[in-house]
């Protein structure tokens, strides 16, 4: 059973949608990663692993003291089961740390075929209540993903219940579904949103047909944008973090595979930052945390159902993004030093910000900006190599970001 009066420091698991955002992930302070395969996942377009890669990946990790969970959450078909079982045969060796699955049968599979690996039940598996929980307990889970229409009330029931581990989502995109099993995607397309095949129609903008009259359409519209009725804000629980810490949740994970790198370094070095701060003192609530991830390109911020709100905003009228900094640059080495690939255009003048972990931060403006054979440049690009005078402090996997011009 979980202690609420000494509750263990909460992991940050952070998504790695290929080898590069892990490693940003791991840089910019992930205690935990998740990542798929092109096989049975819920990210089908995401980057998903080759074994290579996960074999890379598995090295990577525990040389950082990172664990590695692997998504198998999918809905099986009857005649999928042999290539599941061939899979994990092959995953043996990598010795990862858990899987993360929703159905009973591949729960059941694992046990059979790699008893001793840990499993992690997804937010697709609805876990509402601490029955549920126990249920996953006491077939071999170790971990519950709290479904994300939970209130605080509700996930502080769960304490003294159940003697699993508690996950909660607290950042990034949700799901108009309940807890993400939409039938839209596969009703429109035939591509299935249980299967890691999304399409999102959820985003699209949509008109009203009067039966009698099938050749006019009629759009629904709140403002120059129109309205999604089926679209949902971001989540974003990063003041709400010492509830949840007091109500017992083991981990914090982060929304986004398929998000950019500059969003999985920003949302890990604030969630990182929140973490360690408040496991030693409660109250020491930092407002620039949100000021912080107000700058990665986001949906408007929403609590979604934590707060038990009758209006949890999950079919806003305005659900457009808000993106008010530009991540223009990543640092890399070579052995005449430090040097920037170009990732959006910046010009030689311009006030840039130098970012990397544990919170460090600088403005500066270049005096040149050169090629890597030296010759002067009027601008940054996206996929340029560049040199900059850097702040001193400058390593390896930092990353720049440039203000946006405001639109008048």
């Amino acid at each position: 059973m979980f202690s609420r009066h000494k509750p263990p420091r909460p992991e940050l698991l952070m998504p790695a949608g290929d080898l590069q955002k892990l490693q940003t992930a791991v840089r910019f302070g992930a205690d935990a990663v998740y990542l798929g395969t092109d096989d049975f996942g819920l990210r089908a377009h995401a980057g998903n692993f080759s074994f290579d890669q996960l074999r890379r990946a598995r090295e990577l990790t525990e040389e950082a003291g990172v664990a590695i969970y692997l998504t198998l959450n999918a809905s099986l078909r009857p005649g999928e089961f042999s290539r599941l079982e061939a899979l994990l045969e092959e995953l043996k060796p990598l010795d990862l740390d858990a899987y993360i699955v929703a159905d009973p049968g591949v729960l059941t599979t694992i046990k059979q075929v790699d008893p001793q690996r840990s499993v992690h039940i997804s937010t697709q598996a609805n876990n509402c209540n601490p029955r549920t929980a126990e249920f996953w307990r006491q077939n071999g889970a170790e971990r519950i993903n709290l479904a994300r229409e939970l209130t605080l009330d509700d996930i502080n029931a769960f304490a003294g219940q159940t003697g699993i581990e508690l996950e909660c989502f607290v950042h990034g995109a949700m799901c108009v579904a309940h807890s993400g099993r939409c039938l839209l995607s596969a009703a429109l397309l035939g591509r299935s949103a249980n299967r890691g095949d999304c399409a999102q129609p959820c985003r699209w903008n949509y008109a009203l047909v009067e039966e009698t009259r099938p050749d006019e359409s009629f759009a629904f519209e709140e403002d120059a944008r129109g309205t999604y009725l089926m679209n949902s804000r971001d989540l974003c629980l990063i003041d709400q973090l010492p509830q949840l810490i007091a109500a017992g949740i083991r981990s914090f994970k982060v929304e986004g595979r398929m998000k950019s790198l500059y969003y999985v370094a920003t949302a890990a070095r604030i969630y990182r930052d929140a973490i360690d701060r408040l496991c030693e003192n409660p109250s020491d609530v930092d407002p620039g945390w949100r000021e912080e991830l107000e700058k990665v390109s986001h949906r408007p911020y929403d609590t979604g159902f934590l707060l038990g709100s009758d209006d949890a905003k999950i079919h806003p009228s305005d659900t457009h993004y808000i993106r008010t900094h530009d991540f223009v640059g990543f640092v890399r080495r070579d052995e005449k030093g430090l040097w920037v690939e170009g990732r959006n255009r910046f010009l030689l003048g311009d006030e840039i910000e130098l970012i990397g972990p544990q919170m460090r931060q600088q403005k500066f403006r270049p005096d040149e900006i050169l090629s890597l054979t030296g010759q002067p440049l009027p601008a940054g690009q996206p996929n340029s190599q560049l040199r900059l005078q850097l702040p001193v402090w400058a390593e390896e996997g930092d990353l720049i970001r440039r203000k946006r011009p405001e639109i008048t």
